[in-house]
């Protein structure tokens, strides 16, 4: 098996399970409980807590344990939005946000927020001048994703962050889930940002668990209501091995980090350069530094993704359409179609997403495959 859907979801790593299953066997307090065994599992979760703010820069109390980043990306979007409702309710987000900022954004227009997009231009990137349009006094959150999670474009951060300088009052989130491992932090975490989202799935963790980066002094309300962990903010009995062994995910990536990036990005540039000029090839991301080391998308026109993505699979080379969220319901790249490309050439998208796991001898199995389907779809394309 060939796995290239690394964006989609990472597969763990063994020291990682073998973590979460000695802690799920040893560690089994609840950490709110006042007894012996509830002390040794809080002890662990604080640890863990404060490993997780040292690898990224920050400081333990700006830790804030989730489910993921669908439940990171919704609590920073919502939450504001209430904690901040009485300052104003002007929302900016861009117009290629994971699903979970937008759905999230369109669900608050019912309570009378106003939604702007900024836009992004023909190559994914947002256009710093036309969000600097939007901005208005009434302006409580701007949120920008880091990568963009269909053709791994690297967001200005840093430039937005410099931008909202003159605008304290307005909160900062960056969606950094594609962004972890893959970035240095100072490129999607700048003194600016004050929330930042991450799930523990996309660096080798286990499903269902994630964290909030919120920033000291900065406010937000619960979404959950309940015996008041995280300091009252995030109310459900904590996902003590899961949480461990994602403190340990990480380490292992960050520790390993521009070792592998430089791996991969040799690995990328390989197979774009196979693929750029065969006739009826679209690349939709670039092998420059403005694109992330670990996403390359592409289609052949006249095919759809979804055919193309199952040619793949019957050679046990698995890749994906566009997200994974999106690509179960169906739906078009949002994203190509935000930069302009017509929808017939954006249903055409497939993505390639690696990890520190993939390696030269599968890109050039993946090649082979290629041309054999390549030239098996030429009167299909014809």
């Amino acid at each position: 098996m060939i796995y290239f859907d690394n964006a989609a979801t990472t597969i763990p790593y063994s020291e990682v399970l073998e973590t979460y299953e000695e802690v799920s066997k040893k560690i089994i307090g609840n950490p709110s409980s006042l007894h012996q065994l509830g002390s040794q599992s809080s002890r662990i979760l604080e640890a863990a807590r404060k490993q997780i703010a040292d690898l990224i820069g920050k400081h333990a109390n700006e830790i804030f344990f989730t489910s993921g980043g669908t439940e990171s990306d919704n609590w920073a979007i919502k939450g504001l939005a209430f904690e901040k409702m009485n300052f104003g309710k002007h929302i900016i987000i861009s117009s290629i946000e994971h699903p979970a900022v937008i759905e999230s954004a369109k669900f608050l227009e019912k309570f009378g927020f106003e939604i702007d997009y900024a836009p992004v231009d023909k190559k994914g990137f947002v256009i710093i001048e036309k969000l600097s349009k939007l901005l208005r006094k009434d302006t409580i959150i701007v949120s920008i994703m880091a990568v963009n999670n269909e053709i791994g474009a690297i967001q200005p951060i840093k430039e937005i962050a410099t931008l909202l300088t003159d605008w304290p009052k307005i909160s900062f989130h960056v969606d950094a889930v594609q962004a972890i491992g893959k970035l240095d932090t100072d490129l999607f975490l700048p003194e600016r940002v004050d929330f930042a989202s991450f799930s523990g799935h996309k660096f080798h963790a286990v499903k269902g668990v994630g964290f909030l980066y919120k920033k000291n002094g900065k406010m937000i309300s619960s979404l959950l209501s309940g015996g008041g962990q995280e300091k009252q903010l995030r109310s459900t009995t904590e996902n003590v091995a899961g949480i461990v062994s994602m403190a340990k995910a990480l380490r292992i990536v960050m520790s390993q980090k521009d070792t592998v990036n430089q791996r991969i990005k040799q690995l990328k540039e390989v197979l774009y350069q196979s693929l750029k000029d065969k006739k009826d090839v679209i690349l939709f991301s670039d092998s420059t530094s403005k694109f992330s080391t670990h996403i390359l998308t592409f289609g052949i026109k006249g095919i759809k993704g979804e055919v193309l993505l199952h040619a793949f699979e019957e050679h046990d080379i698995y890749l994906s359409t566009t997200s994974a969220c999106s690509s179960r319901a169906g739906k078009i790249a949002s994203t190509l179609i935000n930069m302009g490309i017509e929808a017939n050439i954006a249903q055409t998208a497939v993505r390639i997403s690696f990890s520190d796991g993939n390696n030269m001898a599968e890109i050039e199995q993946f090649l082979t495959v290629f041309h054999h389907i390549y030239e098996k779809l030429e009167k299909v394309r014809g």
